[in-house]
């Protein structure tokens, strides 16, 4: 699995053509364990915001949970108070 985040951005007002800059291009499998669960943290997030559900702590540690997944117990907290 690959993170490879793309972001679109204009060359110049005058002209119409989009670039792609590649932010990283990264195994998961080389982040930290710090970043691992940041990415999942932002990921349940983003999942339960397109659902339409409250984004809690308890709704991403149980999204997180669900997908076999662990983070440490303080990063949905920390996640929901940033959001």
């Amino acid at each position: 699995f690959w993170l490879k985040p793309y972001w679109c951005k204009e060359v110049s007002p005058q002209r119409s053509q989009i670039i792609h800059l590649q932010m990283a291009n990264v195994p998961v499998s080389d982040l930290s364990k710090e970043q691992q669960d940041e990415l999942l943290c932002t990921y349940a997030a983003l999942v339960l915001h397109d659902d339409g559900a409250d984004v809690t702590a308890q709704g991403m540690a149980n999204l997180i949970k669900a997908a076999g997944c662990s983070v440490e117990a303080y990063w949905p907290m920390l996640m929901t108070k940033m959001i």
